[in-house]
C-alpha cells in the first residue's frame, strides 16, 4: 500500500533543497587539488601589502557624464553597483543625488559641473613609491590617491601613461616603510597554470581571486600590439590596474579588461604581459613617455592566395603595402611587395608580430631585415627612427566633381576599368599622385565583390607590374592564366594613394 506524502509548505522546499546539496557535495567532494594549489594563501599573505586602491577625482559635465566605461573598473558618471556599508559609498552619493533638478541643479533642471570618483588597483614596484596601474584608471584625473592596504590615503603625482599599453606609472611619498613586487617572465607561463589575482573589485579593496592561464598571447583587436594573458580568475570591475601573481609571488601581468554582458566577471579576463610592462614601465621613469621603434612601412597579412601569386610556400611574413616617403624603410631600399619574414633574427608569421617587434626595438638601432622579393630571399639593414603618436594622415581636399562622360571600358576579372581621365579624377576624388587603371564598376557575386574591390578604386599593378591602361590588365590577365595560375595580385589605391594587395582568381 503506498503511502501519501502530504506537499512541503514553500518555506520549507528550499531549505530541503539545500539540505540535499549539501550532501551531495560531501558525498561527491573533489580532491583538495581542484580546488586550488595550498600555496595560493602563502602568496597572498606575502603580497597583498604591495597592493593599492587606486581613487580619482575629476571634474566633469554632469549632464553628459566623461563617457569611461572602460571594463575592470567604475565607468566615470554612472553609479557603481556598491554593496550597503562599502568603505567608499560616500564618494559617489554626493554626485548622483544631485540629479536634474534636485539639489545642486542649475535653474533650468540642469546640472552644474561636479567632481566624480573612480577607483581602481595598482601595485607598488619600489619602495621610494613607484605605482604602476591601467592609464584608463587614471586618465582626466584632476587628482590621484593611493590607499594601501591598512586604509592610508596618499596624494600621487604622475610619472607618465602609454595609451597604447593602457599602462601608467605613478609615485608618492611613502609615509611607513614600504613592500614592493617584482616582475616574474611572462614567457615561462604554461596554459593551465595557477595565478592570483589581488585588487579592489566594487571598492572592496584587498580581494584574492584564483584560476589558471586560460590562453597566451590573445589578440582581441583592442590596440595595436595585444599580446594578453587570458586567464578565468575573477576580474571585476575595480580589478583594474591591479596585479596578476604566479605562485612565486611574482607579478606576471596587469588585469585591464573583462569580457562580460553583465560587467561582473564570467570568467575572461586579460592582464597586459610582464614582458609589456616591464618594457613600458622601464621607458615611462626614464623619460616620462614611450619611445617605440618605427620602420615607415603599411603592412597586411600574407593570405594564401597572396602567397601562392608571390611564391612564398608557406604562407608567413607581412607584406609591405605602402612606404612612407620619410621613413627609414625607404633609405633601407625596402620596397612595397616586399614581404618581411625576419625582423632583427626573430621570425615574423603576421603582421601583430612585426609590429610588436618593431615597436619593441630600441629607436636608432641598425637591424637586418629579411624580405622576399620576387620569390628571392634579401637581406636590407634598416635604422629604426622614432614613432610619433601625433602623426595623423591628412586629408583630401572636398570638390564639387563636375559630371563625367561615360569612359570606354575594358572588362576583367570582374571588373569594369578604364584609363585615368581628369574627370574620373574629379568625380572619385584621386590624387594627382595616384597612377594606374581604374575601376568604374564590379560584377556582384564576383571575387572583385567579395574581396571589396569597388568603384573608384585604382589598379597600380598586376603580378607586381605597373599597369597604365585597361588593355595592360587584361594582356597580363591572360598571360597569368595560360600559365595556369590560379590567382593574379594586384596592387590597388584609394583615391588618398593608400595602397593594399589583392589577390583574384583567374580561372
Amino acid at each position: 500500500m503506498p503511502i501519501a506524502i502530504p506537499a512541503l509548505s514553500a518555506r520549507l522546499r528550499p531549505l530541503l533543497t539545500g539540505a540535499c546539496l549539501g550532501a551531495a557535495v560531501a558525498i561527491f567532494s573533489a580532491p583538495a587539488v581542484a580546488r586550488g594549489p595550498d600555496g595560493i594563501a602563502d602568496v597572498a599573505e606575502k603580497v597583498i601589502d604591495a597592493v593599492v586602491n587606486i581613487s580619482t577625482t575629476q571634474t566633469v559635465d554632469a549632464n553628459k557624464g566623461s563617457g569611461d566605461k572602460s571594463a575592470g573598473d567604475n565607468p566615470r558618471g554612472a553609479m557603481p553597483q556598491l554593496p550597503p556599508g562599502s568603505p567608499f559609498e560616500e564618494f559617489f552619493d554626493d554626485f548622483f543625488k544631485n540629479r536634474k533638478g534636485g539639489p545642486g541643479g542649475d535653474k533650468n533642471g540642469g546640472m552644474q559641473p561636479r567632481k566624480t570618483n573612480s577607483l581602481g588597483s595598482g601595485f607598488i614596484i619600489d619602495t621610494s613609491g613607484i605605482v604602476v596601474t591601467n592609464n584608463h584608471v587614471i586618465a582626466d584625473a584632476d587628482e590621484i590617491n593611493v590607499i594601501m592596504n591598512d586604509g592610508t590615503k596618499i596624494k600621487a603625482e604622475l610619472v607618465g601613461v602609454d595609451k597604447k599599453t593602457d599602462l601608467a606609472v605613478l609615485k608618492f611619498k611613502p609615509v611607513k616603510p614600504l613592500i614592493a613586487v617584482k616582475f616574474g617572465d611572462s614567457e615561462k607561463l604554461r596554459l593551465g597554470e595557477w595565478v592570483i589575482a589581488i585588487g579592489n573589485p566594487f571598492s572592496l579593496g584587498g580581494t584574492v581571486t584564483a584560476g589558471i592561464v586560460s590562453a597566451r598571447n590573445r589578440d582581441i583587436n583592442s590596440g595595436p600590439y595585444d599580446s594578453y594573458i587570458q586567464t578565468d580568475a575573477a576580474i571585476n570591475r575595480g580589478n583594474s590596474g591591479g596585479p596578476l601573481f604566479n605562485l612565486d609571488g611574482d607579478v606576471i601581468g596587469v588585469n585591464t579588461l573583462i569580457i562580460s554582458p553583465s560587467g561582473g566577471s564570467i570568467g575572461i579576463g586579460f592582464a597586459v604581459p610582464s614582458k609589456t610592462v616591464t618594457q613600458v614601465v622601464a621607458q615611462l621613469r626614464e623619460f616620462g613617455e614611450l619611445r617605440r621603434g618605427w620602420l615607415g612601412v603599411r603592412i597586411q597579412p600574407v593570405t594564401d592566395e597572396i602567397a601562392e601569386s608571390l611564391n612564398i610556400k608557406p604562407a608567413r611574413g607581412a607584406l609591405i603595402a605602402g612606404i612612407d616617403d620619410k621613413g627609414p624603410a625607404k633609405p633601407a631600399g625596402l620596397e612595397t611587395g616586399d614581404v618581411v619574414v625576419k625582423f632583427d633574427g626573430k621570425d615574423i608569421k603576421e603582421p601583430k608580430d612585426l609590429s610588436r617587434v618593431v615597436a619593441d626595438t630600441a629607436v636608432g638601432k641598425a637591424v637586418d631585415v629579411l624580405i622576399i622579393r620576387k620569390g628571392k630571399e634579401e637581406t636590407r639593414q634598416v635604422t629604426l627612427g622614432r614613432l610619433e603618436d601625433s602623426e595623423k594622415p591628412v586629408q583630401a581636399s572636398v570638390k564639387t566633381a563636375p559630371e563625367a562622360d561615360k569612359p570606354v571600358t575594358q572588362k576583367a576579372l570582374g571588373l569594369d576599368l578604364t584609363g585615368l581621365s581628369k574627370d574620373l579624377r574629379a568625380k572619385f576624388k584621386i590624387k594627382d599622385s595616384v597612377k594606374g587603371v581604374i575601376v568604374t564598376g564590379v560584377d556582384t557575386g564576383s571575387d572583385a565583390a567579395e574581396k571589396r574591390l569597388s568603384a573608384g578604386d585604382v589598379i597600380v599593378e598586376v603580378a607586381q607590374e605597373a599597369v597604365t591602361n585597361a588593355a595592360d590588365v587584361k594582356k597580363r590577365v591572360d598571360a597569368l592564366k595560360k600559365d595556369g595560375k590560379k590567382s593574379v595580385l594586384l596592387l590597388v589605391s584609394n583615391g588618398e594613394g593608400e595602397l593594399r594587395f589583392v589577390a583574384l582568381g583567374v580561372q
